[in-house]
Formats: structure tokens, sequence, C-alpha cells
């Protein structure tokens, strides 16, 4: 009986999340198209590009709304028993709550699990489809969108990486800059500190303030520093802000393992990483978001039966 009673309650929350599901994408599809159909058409962007755009989309829906659908997936099952009086039968059989709902559970955990991989994969992919898209097609509808997102940026060359907290693109200024030159084998042999650095459009090329320069040798040891309230500019640095820009991605666009490799490069280079720590975290802990909110869905509904499915 119980087996029968756990397939009952799972095949009933599997239907019901997946009629949320289409109800919430549904949703979320049409608001996001009239919110952006003044842009594709000021942009001039053709059907098929918009179509492609929502398709890389779906995915992103679909992961945001899976927690609400889980909420009403739990509050339907659960208050379906209640209203039909099966939930009284099954505790007057000596069947607990907290065993009726061990099945919900488990479904939250396989979905928070599923989530995650489908945040990781099939979510940021999309996303870097519709950044191309965006890029190509409404390029300064991104730009200014993306302008405040511009910090914590780490820029790699092959002699060189280059961290920045802070960057703005319309006076071509950074902030908080960390560079470390590396050799062929790549030790670090020099790195360079500065408060600020702007670029130079008449000899195109970068100027450095109130900078500090470390000298290491082959063993990764300190060997000189020089310290300075002044500028200078830097011949031998090969990029320009464009490339800067390039680098302003968001955290949506990268998976766990890249998001990862991006923090710990981060602080390695001396960078401010909490912010994107906290998006890797985040990534996690909004997949086990469906298991939480099975947590507080289960006891609100069953324990008050009379307010009905409206109430819960």
């Amino acid at each position: 009986m119980i087996k029968r009673i756990d397939t009952y309650l799972i095949w009933r929350f599997i239907q019901t999340l997946a009629f949320a599901l289409i109800a919430f994408m549904g949703i979320f599809l049409v608001v996001d198209l009239v919110e952006n159909m003044d842009k594709f058409i000021d942009s001039e962007v053709p059907k098929e590009i918009i179509l492609q755009y929502y398709l890389h989309s779906l995915p992103w829906f679909l992961n945001i709304g899976l927690p609400m659908a889980v909420l009403v997936a739990t509050i339907f099952t659960i208050g379906i028993l209640s209203k039909r009086n099966e939930l009284t039968a099954m505790k007057s059989s000596g069947i607990s709550l907290y065993r009726i709902a061990v099945p919900l559970l488990l479904c939250a955990v396989l979905v928070s699990a599923g989530s995650f991989f489908w945040e990781d994969n099939l979510v940021t992919s999309g996303n870097q489809a519709r950044r191309e898209i965006e890029k190509e097609y409404l390029g300064k509808t991104r730009n200014k969108h993306y302008r405040e997102r511009r910090n914590n940026i780490i820029l790699q060359k092959s002699e060189f990486v280059i961290g920045i907290e802070r960057f703005q693109s319309s006076r071509k200024r950074a902030y908080g800059v960390t560079m470390q030159f590396l050799n062929k084998g790549g030790e670090l042999q020099k790195r360079i500190d500065a408060n600020k650095m702007y670029w130079q459009e008449d000899s195109g090329s970068w100027k450095i303030m109130n900078y500090a320069i470390r000298s290491f040798n082959l063993d990764g040891e300190e060997t000189t520093v020089f310290h300075s309230t002044g500028d200078t500019t830097l011949d031998d640095i090969r990029f320009e802000p464009a490339d800067i820009s390039r680098e302003a991605i968001s955290p949506e666009e990268m998976s766990f393992s890249e998001l990862q490799l991006f923090v710990n490069e981060l602080a390695t280079s001396g960078v401010d990483n909490r912010r994107w720590e906290v998006n890797l975290h985040g990534k996690i802990s909004f997949a086990f978001t469906n298991l939480i909110i099975v947590l507080f869905a289960v006891p609100m509904v069953a324990s008050r039966p009379q307010g009905g499915l409206a109430f819960g």
C-alpha cells in the first residue's frame, strides 16, 4: 500500500509540475517579448533571429520558473489529498505526514540536482547564444545594459594577465589594476599594481597612476619593489579598451567550473572576487531552492485544509 501511495503522489506531483512549468514559461515568454519588442523593431531584427533568441531563452525561463512550479505542484498535490479526505484516511491508517512527504522530498531533491545540471549546461550555453545575438543586433542596447557590470575583469594574454576591479568604458579608465608578467615557462617575472589606469588616444597607450612595480626571481621570491605616486606610460602593453569591454561577461553566461576557475584567477591576481564568489555559490543554492520550497509548502497546506488550495 505504501508503494502504491508513493507512486500515486509522485505521478500527481509530476503532472502538476509539468502543467505549471508550461504556464510559467508562457507568461515569461509573453512578458519578455512585449518588453523587448520596441528594441527589436528599432534595430530591425529579422523574425527568424527573434525566434532563435527566444529558443535560446527557453532554458533560462524554465530554470527561473522551476521553483514557482514546484511550489504550485506541492500545494496542489497535498491540497487535493486534503480536499478529498485522502490525507485524513492516510493518517488514520497510521501513515504520518512525514512519511507522506517523503516521495515529494525525493522528487524535490531530484529536481534540484537536475536544475543545477540544467543551468550549468543548457542555460549557460543559451545565455551565451543570446549574448551573441544581442551583440550583433542589439549592440547599443546591450552596451548600455552591461555598462555597470564591467567589474572584476580578467584579461589574459600570452605574456601577461591583467585584473581590473572596475572599468569605465565611456571614459576608458580602469581602477584597481593588477598586471602580472610571465615568462615562457609561466613563472611570474614582474607585477604592477596601480590605483588607476587610463587610455591615451593620441599615443594609443595606457598610463598608470599611483603604482608599484615588483620583480621576482625564478623561485617566486620578490627581489625589488618600486613605489610611485606619479604616473608613467606603459609602452610594452598591447591591448585596447575594446579588449576590456569584451571581457564584461555575466555569471549567467559561465558554467560552474568556468566561474570557479574565474574566481580563483581573480583571487590569484589580487582582485576583489567576493561578488563573483557569491554568484558561484548562488548557482548551487538557487538549484536547491526547490527542496526548501517543498519543506515550506507541505506543512502549510496540510495544517490548514479548511482554507482550500487558494489559501495555500
